[in-house]
């Protein structure tokens, strides 16, 4: 059995994410209704997948998704961080971020999102990107806060890539 290594923020704890999780991981990306501008997952066996790939990516790369927990309620909030995303790899090393209703507007993606950054720093990228749709202004504001630059619109992707230069 292996060591789980805690990372933490401030206000947040982060893991590699495990199979078990895929109901928690399910309520947060598979909550359309709330996330009408990403991806979502439809089931539970679309969770289990996409935590499997995750990890793999992980395992090979060094880096991937954590699941972020509250340190002030131990409840998982939400899922994100620094990864290449394993079902599109043409983007290369990506920060992402997806929390529940409950917290949003916490300021927990920019806590992640920054701590994400100083990971990316610490493995000598020389950039990350991130994407953000159109209407989600709460996440531009995230990206923007956190340096990042609209590059440009992926009409393909409905989404505005964001990049943020790391090396000087």
């Amino acid at each position: 059995m292996s060591v789980v290594t805690w990372l933490e923020t401030d206000r947040l704890l982060l893991r590699p994410s495990r199979i078990s999780d895929a109901r928690a991981l399910l309520a947060i990306l598979g909550d359309e209704a709330s996330r009408p501008h990403t991806f979502n997952l439809a089931s539970l066996r679309e969770a289990r997948r996409y935590i499997a790939a995750n990890e793999c990516h992980r395992r090979k790369l060094g880096y991937g998704l954590w699941i972020v927990t509250e340190k002030s309620s131990g409840q998982i909030v939400g899922f994100g961080g620094l990864y290449d995303d394993p079902f599109d790899v043409l983007w290369g090393p990506e920060i992402a971020y997806h929390f529940t209703t409950d917290v949003r507007g916490e300021g927990y993606a920019t806590e992640l999102t920054l701590y994400a950054l100083n990971t990316a720093r610490e493995m000598n990228l020389a950039e990350v990107s991130a994407f953000a749709h159109p209407d989600n202004a709460a996440s531009r504001r995230v990206l923007e806060k956190a340096g990042f630059i609209q590059e440009r619109f992926i009409a393909g992707m409905n989404r505005h890539l964001y990049v943020r230069q790391l090396s000087a």
